[in-house]
């Protein structure tokens, strides 16, 4: 029998300057998903066919497929995976990491801008409009120099679903206030990376080995600005497949093979 190939999926860390330190956008799955139901993750999931159309690719700026393709080391269509990232976190989060035609960031203040964009949604998660007709309705531009990629993780074999999925890191849009969809996600919290590590830690919430690691990643940085100004120094990111194993007890445990020390970029704060 042939191995399950993963499928291509994008993962994206929203964050912000809170409470005295970074802060990230984290939603809980329903408890009802057949993938990691009631885990705590960044907003995320699948590629659709429509992510790498032609139309959808231009709607992007600042990133070409040929330059996103030579980052995530793919032939093509590696831009399609910055439109997914951004698509699903409009989905899951309600957050719209857009601008207008003339570059100024998306925002919900206005009333009718906000219930306007709250059909948008509803419509694409009802896969009543797709997100292509959403963006060419809007005159939207997806800020692809904006979002970065961090990281790159294939599902272990073995598992009934498995995903190939590259994580992305952003700013927060001033102007917008994430909410979760009640379907796929059922909570939401804008969480220190510190903190959520320590209440994963201490079995308050669940969390998957990838999401544990970006966390630690996140840790190292005291700021949005700290944690932006290293990503020109990210250098190649590597891929990631962990194992899953059985120890002398019979548990079940992920090995992942790589230090702790060798992810992410090298000159970010030391996590005490």
């Amino acid at each position: 029998m042939s191995a399950l190939v993963p499928r291509p999926a994008s993962t994206i860390m929203v964050v912000r300057d809170g409470g005295g330190s970074l802060e990230v956008l984290m939603l809980r799955r329903s408890l009802h998903s057949d993938f990691v139901g009631g885990a705590y993750v960044f907003p995320g999931g699948a590629l659709d066919e429509d992510d790498r159309a032609p139309e959808m690719l231009s709607f992007v700026t600042g990133r070409s497929d040929a330059q996103a393709s030579g980052v995530l080391e793919v032939d093509s269509g590696g831009l399609g995976y910055w439109v997914s990232a951004v698509r699903e976190c409009f989905e899951e989060a309600g957050v719209f990491l857009a601008t207008g035609p003339d570059g100024t960031a998306l925002s919900f203040e206005d009333p009718e801008v906000e219930k306007r964009f709250a059909e948008h949604r509803r419509a694409l998660n009802a896969r009543e409009r797709s997100f292509v007709e959403i963006c060419r309705e809007e005159s939207l531009r997806l800020p692809g120099d904006a979002i970065y990629y961090v990281g790159h993780w294939i599902t272990p074999e073995g598992p009934p679903r498995r995903y190939d999925t590259r994580f992305f890191v952003t700013l927060a849009p001033i102007g917008q206030v994430a909410m979760q969809d009640e379907v796929e996600t059922i909570h939401h919290m804008w969480v220190a990376p510190r903190d959520a590590l320590v209440q994963q830690e201490e079995g308050l919430i669940e969390m998957i080995t990838p999401t544990i690691w970006h966390l630690r990643f996140l840790d190292r940085y005291a700021t949005t600005d700290e944690l932006v100004s290293s990503m020109s120094s990210l250098g190649a990111v590597p891929t990631i497949q962990p194992q899953v194993v059985v120890d002398e007890y019979g548990e079940r445990q992920v090995v992942v093979p790589l230090d702790p020390d060798d992810f992410g970029p090298r000159n970010s704060r030391s996590t005490p």
